[in-house]
């Protein structure tokens, strides 16, 4: 069973798991639920900066980033990096206690914390390899919307009448709601909408 990274290299999934013998990615009802978690988070993260470039530069000056290329950790709890930056995250790791924090959701507060605190790589610390067989040859990741669309393409889920809910046909205490106390509410929107 061969192994891939999809989007960013790092989290690498299970190719028959996700793909289908065509090639393509397989209905998200259809991957196992581990690695669709992993897509899900995976379709936001494509295109974000580097965490260590975001730290040094922050909000103001974000085009001076790099955009991310790696994602170590797990889902919510990750560390993305440009390949520059990535020693960073090995030498935390192997030599300054980062691996206590493998495998849950701190695992990326904690190096922010200690790259935050001026700790860095020394001049020359390696990096690890990876290996491109074919990057090309896999299908691009669905983007959030063709995500939401796919989600809600066989969602069979009963609507609520939100007046209906508050009391407004068989209220007789005069504290139903109306029309106009839902004013930030469009109800003439099928909820949940991506608008």
């Amino acid at each position: 069973m061969a192994k891939v990274s999809v989007g960013l290299r790092g989290w690498r999934f299970d190719e028959e798991e996700i793909f289908t013998d065509d090639g393509e990615l397989k209905p998200l009802d259809e991957i196992p639920e581990e690695p669709r978690e992993r897509l899900f988070r995976l379709v936001s993260l494509v295109e974000e900066p580097c965490d260590v470039c975001y730290l040094e530069h922050g909000e103001a000056e974000v085009h001076r980033c790099n955009q991310a290329e790696i994602v170590y950790g797990e889902p919510n709890g990750e560390v993305l990096l440009c390949p520059e930056h990535e020693p960073e995250l090995i030498y935390w790791y192997r030599e300054a206690g980062g691996s206590e924090h493998a495998g849950g959701l701190e695992f990326g507060d904690r190096f922010h914390e200690w790259v935050a605190a001026g700790n860095e790589a020394p001049d020359g610390y390696g990096s690890v390899e990876h290996v491109e067989e074919d990057p090309d040859g896999l299908p691009d990741l669905p983007d959030q919307q063709e995500i939401q669309e796919r989600v809600e393409r066989d969602f069979e889920g009963d609507r609520i009448d939100i007046l209906e809910l508050a009391g407004k046909d068989d209220g007789d205490d005069g504290d139903e709601l109306n029309e106009d106390d839902l004013t930030d509410v469009d109800l003439s929107t099928d909820y949940p909408s991506n608008r």
